[in-house]
């Protein structure tokens, strides 16, 4: 039977991120659920997978906790279980830019996957993707910019060798599912920026679009046992060897073979 994937994110403040993991650990044991779940007093980021029945009572039982009723899920089904377990973090912050006082808050960046697709065939927009080479490397949109970062706290540095260029230009900037656009469009708007962030990353547009094949070329790389998907969101059966050729990503390597013990266990 075909397993459901969720990826979700939240900016929101937490009063207890430490009691809030507890109970997130309790419930995500119970349903039977695997996943890697960060929270900080900023919010929350999280993928899971498991059973369709369990991961929607998962999400309907988050959507009632405080702050957290508008909380977006992108579902795509996999085949295998993605995670051999149910991990939950508290972090400092649920994704690290490497700019204090930068917080998730530029909600007026945001662009429907429709209208990102709008900005894709404008040949006046600079379409950025906002990962790691590695990254782009698989897939990307077209007409995409490589950053050519090998670390996301790198970006920065990218973005003021070109703003001068992008002055009065858009810039449509997109991640995986969305979250490391909130910082950095943040970021870029108080640089003077107009930013338009894909809102839910390249995850959202596959799922909006049945033909998102048209806009999209190649992979999507996935933090998870299936390590990629296509544009229809199906596994592609390409291995962490095969990404991370590089002898210099040998740590990445290693991380994702953990993701994937040899025991088979799941």
């Amino acid at each position: 039977m075909p397993l459901l994937h969720s990826s979700f994110y939240r900016f929101t403040p937490m009063a207890d991120p430490t009691a809030f993991a507890e109970w997130l650990r309790e419930r995500g044991a119970a349903l039977g659920l695997g996943g890697v779940m960060l929270v900080a007093e900023e919010g929350l980021s999280a993928a899971i997978a498991g059973e369709a029945d369990a991961v929607h009572t998962f999400e309907a039982e988050l959507q009632a906790q405080a702050g957290l009723a508008d909380l977006h899920f992108k579902h795509n089904t996999c085949e295998r279980r993605p995670f051999s377990r149910f991990k939950v973090s508290v972090k400092r912050e649920i994704v690290a830019f490497g700019i204090p006082g930068v917080s998730g808050d530029a909600t007026d960046t945001h662009v429907s996957p429709h209208q990102f697709r709008e900005l894709l065939a404008d040949p006046a927009t600079f379409v950025l993707d906002n990962r790691n080479s590695f990254e782009f490397k698989l897939g990307r949109f077209r007409g995409a910019i490589d950053p050519g970062v090998a670390h996301f706290r790198d970006f920065p540095a990218y973005v003021e060798a070109h703003r001068d260029e992008w002055q009065g230009k858009t810039v449509a900037m997109y991640c995986t599912g969305g979250i490391r656009c909130e910082k950095t469009a943040a970021w870029m708007q108080q640089r003077g920026l107009k930013v338009a962030q894909l809102d839910g990353g390249i995850l959202n547009f596959l799922e909006a679009f049945p033909d998102a094949a048209a806009d999209w070329e190649g992979e999507c790389y996935v933090f998870d046992k299936r390590i990629a998907i296509d544009a229809a969101g199906r596994e592609t059966g390409t291995t962490a060897e095969a990404v991370f050729s590089d002898p210099a990503d040998a740590w990445r390597l290693a991380r994702a073979r953990r993701l994937d013990p040899e025991d088979g266990k799941a």
